[in-house]
């Protein structure tokens, strides 16, 4: 009963934000069909926005998960996403009109999936995308030695409330710009993004110049999937192929059960490690289509593992004479994972590759 009482603001908030969020569904919808234009896609799957949701929940930002839930299609129209959730108290949600509820919603968004580890990597005075009229917002302060994120100048208090490949959500104490009700005869764009560090090198060009593949999001399923000796060799390299690689969009993984080269010598398991991964993205199909002999070049220089067809009688096709039992088990655009029997041996093959 006790539990119940305490939950009894919950019925007023969803109701409020889900009439809000009603209007804006049917006004947008009107504005798209209007302007002859298909709704955006949704890439991102509704299990995880439910999962973000309850994230949120369990953290405490209940007007942040209840909008998540009701309406995802405000924060999740890019492929990825960063949601930076205000506290409760901080969100003036009954007395905002529906519009700038929207504009809100989107401004505290970015069409990028970072973690707590990438915030703290970005330059200071950089800024970030919005989905919110290409307005951008500013990293205002980075202390990595404390673990501290500033977004124009409000501190980043609930890091990594949420993590799910193509989405992170973190806590923030207020909004990111002034929203005053009174100054909404402004106009439509109220919301006061800041400037960014001439000085500082962008957001923007530190995510074209660094390695874009998802390699948080493959550990995690490597862990939870029974590739553990694998993924903590990724883990144990990453830093080496982030430096290495920057720039790699797409990678094809063949991860063995078992990795027994962890006891070896430090260089040794970059080496093993590496050597499991091919720079380009290939499903099962694609490798089976290409002729037995092919070469695929791989992260360790001058190495390559090769298209070896069927292991004698068993059926299916293997790579350098390893069978790939479990093809395409896990992918996203970026990357690809294949099961295969045991680990590959390395060897030097002097063809040509692709």
């Amino acid at each position: 009963m006790a539990a119940c009482c305490t939950r009894w603001w919950r019925a007023p908030v969803y109701i409020t934000v889900s009439v809000m969020l009603a209007f804006l569904a049917i006004s947008t919808t009107l504005h798209s069909n209007s302007n002859g234009a298909l709704p955006p896609r949704k890439p991102i799957t509704n299990e995880l926005s439910v999962n973000a949701s309850r994230a949120l929940r369990e953290a405490g930002f209940n007007v942040f998960a209840t909008l998540l839930r009701v309406s995802p299609e405000l924060f999740l129209s890019s492929r990825n996403a960063t949601i930076f959730a205000i506290k409760d108290p901080a969100i003036p949600y009954t007395s905002l009109p529906p519009w700038l509820l929207k504009d809100l919603l989107q401004y505290h968004t970015s069409p990028l999936s970072l973690t707590m580890d990438d915030l703290l990597k970005m330059p200071q005075g950089g800024c970030l995308p919005t989905l919110h009229r290409e307005k951008n917002m500013a990293l205002t302060r980075i202390h990595l030695k404390e673990r501290l994120v500033e977004i124009n100048h409000v501190f980043v208090s609930h890091p990594n409330i949420f993590f799910g490949g193509p989405i992170s959500v973190h806590g923030v104490l207020g909004p990111f710009s002034p929203l005053d009700p009174q100054d909404v005869h402004q106009g439509w764009d109220i919301i006061q993004a800041p400037i960014c560090d001439s000085n500082s090198t962008l957001v923007s060009d530190v995510l074209e110049s660094k390695n874009m593949v998802e390699w948080s999001w493959i550990i995690r399923l490597l862990t939870s999937n029974g590739f553990v000796s694998f993924a903590i060799g990724l883990q144990y390299v990453l830093d080496d192929v982030l430096e290495d690689n920057r720039g790699l969009d797409s990678v094809t993984i063949f991860a063995p059960p078992n990795l027994p080269f962890l006891a070896f010598p430090s260089p040794l398991i970059k080496q093993i490690v590496r050597f499991h991964i091919v720079p380009q993205r290939f499903t099962y199909q694609e490798l089976a289509g290409l002729p037995a002999g092919t070469l695929l070049m791989t992260l360790v220089p001058g190495l390559y593992l090769e298209v070896t067809g069927a292991v004698s009688f068993k059926r299916g096709m293997a790579i350098n004479r390893v069978q790939i039992v479990a093809p395409d088990i896990f992918s996203s655009d970026s990357f690809i994972i294949h099961g295969i029997s045991r680990a590959f041996h390395m060897v030097q093959l002097p063809k040509t590759v692709i």
